[in-house]
């Protein structure tokens, strides 16, 4: 395909796939349980960590983390002690995040939100930054703190060239603006023009498919790699193609 044919289709499937159905299937679906903004956050966040493998799997378990939560997951976090989170102890949460990763990301949580009204400031892009490899550095050291608990390998280094998948789907829901009602846009401080595809295995290989990229790895690298394509096909938006590119991974239709 030419650049402008590229362009095109791209720009009809991402159309196609971004719409509310998107959510019943996603783990989207679980911040979009709530209305308050931190809620969304710590929803979102939480569904965000554990979104590996199946996603009904994943849907499932992220449930079961509210429920723990009591669906009221800001109330919650402000006003849970270390001792009640015991009963975490030997859980299982998902896969290789266990019942001692949930406590400690609820710890952090606790910690975080009396010094910030959202987790937004903790993602903020700095002058002359182009996209988040710095950014979700930060992020990372603030949230983990000085605690070198297991669970700090549940959030993703840009500086070891991990792609930062699950970070950067969690940076689309919060971030990304439109009227199609799947993203949140909840975030006024954070240009949506720096945000990235999440590149995942699916987004990965239907961009190799397209030649959009030409890096075998998934790493953060191939992540610039594809911003440099993307941004040409929608500068201000980039990160909407994430829906053309899953969708078609994910229903084979490509």
């Amino acid at each position: 395909m030419t650049f402008s044919e590229l362009k095109t289709f791209l720009d009809e499937k991402a159309d196609f796939y971004n719409n509310p159905e998107f959510i019943e299937n996603d783990p989207i679906q679980i911040p979009h349980r709530f209305s308050l903004k931190q809620d969304i956050e710590i929803a979102g966040f939480l569904a965000a960590t554990i979104s590996w493998g199946n996603r009904k799997s994943i849907i499932n378990d992220a449930e079961k983390m509210m429920d723990f939560m009591g669906n009221s997951p800001y109330d919650f976090v402000k006003h849970v002690s270390e001792k009640d989170l015991t009963i975490l102890e030997g859980k299982s949460i998902h896969r290789t995040f266990n019942g001692e990763d949930f406590r400690e990301f609820i710890l952090n949580l606790k910690r975080i939100y009396p010094e910030n009204d959202s987790m937004e400031n903790l993602f903020l892009i700095k002058e002359n930054e182009v996209n988040f490899y710095h950014s979700l550095e930060r992020f990372r050291q603030i949230f983990i703190g000085e605690n070198v608990h297991r669970s700090r390998k549940h959030v993703s280094s840009t500086y070891k060239n991990s792609s930062a998948k699950r970070l950067m789907m969690f940076l689309r829901w919060m971030v990304r603006k439109d009227r199609k009602g799947v993203d949140f846009g909840i975030w006024e401080n954070i240009n949506q023009k720096h945000l990235s595809i999440p590149l995942d295995v699916h987004t990965g290989n239907i961009s190799r498919k397209l030649n959009i990229i030409q890096r075998k790895q998934n790493d953060w690298k191939t992540v610039e790699e594809m911003d440099l394509m993307l941004r040409k096909f929608n500068a201000e938006d980039p990160a909407k193609y994430d829906f053309a590119l899953f969708g078609l991974g994910v229903s084979k239709d490509f």
